[in-house]
């Protein structure tokens, strides 16, 4: 069996699941003690019950393809399948977590890309390989990671094979990013270093709807435009604690026709504006009690208005009334203070 079809397998949640972070660098029976548990929480974004300290380890690239690569200590998280929760508990032989950000050195903007492959080498020997997940967390936003094994103290490779991007790539992203490609870098490790991070604990905060700050990163974080710095933002709602924003630039990316009109629609968490990348939406606009469109919304990144998904329309008007329904609620695994948020999403109903 496959690791994700064993966690898949593993069933849904309950919302009052485990979470947590070893505070040191202990046995795997004292890091299973510290995890923590925040009751009685909505489904809603939450403060998480306390900081995880990460370091930034190495950063590599090749063409317009840059990445961060940054580990803290092993750490329970949420993956989805559908609209269900499966808790992936920290492994008895782990040694770290593993995180990955992905951008483009070109404009940095940060890649929605959906599988990353990586291969953790020492000496030239492997000691781990597996399929990182698609992640979003509080402070570092949408990024890769898992609990990776490492072997004592010394110098690592990690070799990451990346996905062509899937989305549709407008702006100065057309034409790029269509190819599978590997990145390595290198990183020193030593327990030492990691067992020295620290742990932020947040008692007064903890469960309370709201969202810790991005970190100070030397990587870029994947943010979305404010409403209000969108071209043309015709409406707003809400979904699953998900803020949603539709637009219809003047100016449409170069796959609608001509004569014809973009239909966007922006996806955030609250507070932070992360985007909720690899939704299923779809959108019907009525006119004057008639349907002039009603179909899917296609995933697209552009370095200017950020992840969103959208399709070509015939126009968009004053009035027109528009129903946008996730399909399927953003499949990416979840750290502490969104598992419970982004799951059941009804859907929405705005005028524009």
């Amino acid at each position: 069996m496959q690791r994700r079809d064993f966690l898949r397998a593993a069933g849904p949640l309950g919302l009052a699941g485990l979470a947590g972070c070893m505070g040191t660098f202990r046995t795997q029976s004292s890091a299973q003690s510290r995890f923590t548990t925040v009751e009685n929480r909505t489904e809603k974004v939450y403060y998480p019950t306390h900081i995880d300290g990460m370091t930034m380890v190495g950063m590599g690239g090749t063409g317009r393809y840059k990445v961060g690569l940054m580990y803290s200590l092993p750490h329970a998280f949420w993956t989805i399948t559908g609209e269900n929760l499966n808790l992936a508990r920290v492994g008895e032989d782990v040694t770290a977590h593993l995180m990955a950000t992905l951008w483009d050195s070109k404009t940095e903007t940060v890649l929605p890309t959906s599988r990353v492959d990586a291969e953790i080498l020492k000496d030239g020997e492997e000691v781990d390989s597996r399929d990182l997940w698609p992640m979003l967390s509080q402070n570092m936003g949408y990024h890769f990671g898992d609990n990776v094994k490492l072997d004592g103290n010394g110098t690592y490779t990690a070799r990451l094979s990346v996905s062509p991007i899937q989305a549709r790539r407008m702006g100065d992203l057309k034409g790029a990013f269509g190819e599978q490609t590997t990145v390595e870098v290198e990183f020193e490790h030593s327990r030492g270093k990691l067992g020295g991070l620290s742990i932020e604990q947040l008692p007064d905060k903890k469960g309370n709807p709201g969202a810790i700050e991005p970190m100070d990163m030397k990587t870029p974080i994947a943010q979305v435009p404010k409403r209000s710095d969108l071209p043309n933002a015709v409406a707003t709602g809400v979904s699953g604690d998900a803020d949603f924003v539709a637009f219809a630039p003047d100016e449409s990316p170069h796959f609608v026709p001509d004569g014809k009109s973009y239909l966007a629609v922006s996806a955030r968490t609250p507070y932070n504006r992360y985007p909720l990348p690899f939704m299923s939406l779809s959108a019907k606009l009525t006119r004057s009690g008639s349907a002039v469109f009603d179909d899917i919304l296609r995933g697209a990144v552009d370095p200017e208005l950020g992840y969103h998904y959208g399709a070509a329309v015939e126009s968009v008007q004053s009035g027109d009334s528009l129903t946008v329904t996730v399909d399927a609620p953003p499949q990416v695994a979840r750290h502490e203070g969104y598992e419970t948020a982004f799951v059941k999403m009804p859907k929405m109903q705005m005028t524009v």
